[in-house]
């Protein structure tokens, strides 16, 4: 479990082994910082996961903040898209040397719907020129994941690797904190409101998790690669997150904005592990 608050991610972890007692062959759940508003904690737990685990068979993209106010990462890049998409980005990308070596494996990005809401501005990603706006720079970071999945799954298939697949999904509306920030960026009372009008059609987290393991573990989509998923089901997305062209653009600039235009992380030797738990 990758988290920003340890704190929480213990409770968390202790929940799960609680409801899990009395079940065999359930596995260890390790707890590790992760922010990914900063460039520098991904690369630590990356490291710290190829230190330590010989094979990473799923990997869940799924963290995520949604309409905050104007800010910036550690690292200077625009708040949501920084964390929505750059943390992942660089997360995946430093991994996939060791996925390779984890065959079959599933690399799985939690997006939204909002994402069809969405234009990536390559001349201005990170609102240094632009007014901010939330909700705009939110469906850009969403659209940026499900562009992310489809050039990760054009690339795999462009390198001839195999078994290893890509998914991206929207999870539903649910009733989690995500909208922490919506009384800020809307007006003031926004979030109650709208949990009154919408909170009878959203799900539990339970329920909202579904999609997420479908396409982390489910047979029926084993042999699928590089689409979009809602309700467990294939679904169509914008017409933008099906340009291959823009896809291979955002690819190629978010290598850059991550410091790793050099690296190829198709080719790249796998480092080896350090340790065993």
């Amino acid at each position: 479990m990758a988290c920003r608050s340890i704190e929480r991610a213990e409770e968390a972890k202790a929940d799960i082994e609680k409801s899990c007692q009395g079940f065999t062959g359930t596995g260890k759940i390790v707890v590790a910082k992760c922010d990914l508003a900063s460039l520098t904690s991904v690369r630590e737990f990356a490291q710290t996961v190829l230190d330590t685990e010989a094979q990473i068979n799923i990997l869940v993209n799924n963290a995520g903040i949604m309409m905050c106010p104007k800010g910036e990462t550690e690292d200077g890049f625009e708040l949501q898209f920084g964390t929505n998409h750059l943390g992942h980005f660089l997360l995946t990308v430093l991994l996939l040397p060791r996925i390779r070596n984890s065959k079959p494996a599933r690399i799985v990005t939690v997006s939204s719907t909002a994402h069809k809401r969405g234009a990536i501005n390559f001349d201005d990603l990170n609102y240094k020129k632009r007014q901010y706006n939330s909700m705009e720079a939110y469906s850009q970071s969403k659209l940026a994941n499900v562009m992310f999945t489809r050039e990760l799954a054009n690339k795999l298939k462009e390198y001839n690797i195999e078994d290893i697949n890509a998914y991206c999904l929207h999870p539903g509306v649910i009733r989690t904190e995500l909208g922490r920030h919506l009384n800020e960026t809307m007006f003031k009372g926004a979030r109650p409101l709208i949990g009154f009008v919408f909170g009878p059609f959203m799900k539990s987290p339970e329920l909202g998790a579904q999609t997420s393991i479908y396409c982390a573990v489910d047979e029926k989509c084993a042999n699928e690669t590089g689409l979009y998923y809602s309700d467990c089901e294939v679904v169509t997305p914008s017409s933008k997150a099906l340009n291959n062209a823009m896809c291979k653009k955002l690819w190629d600039a978010s290598m850059e904005l991550v410091g790793l235009q050099d690296y190829n992380p198709f080719t790249a030797a796998d480092p080896g592990v350090k340790a065993q738990n």
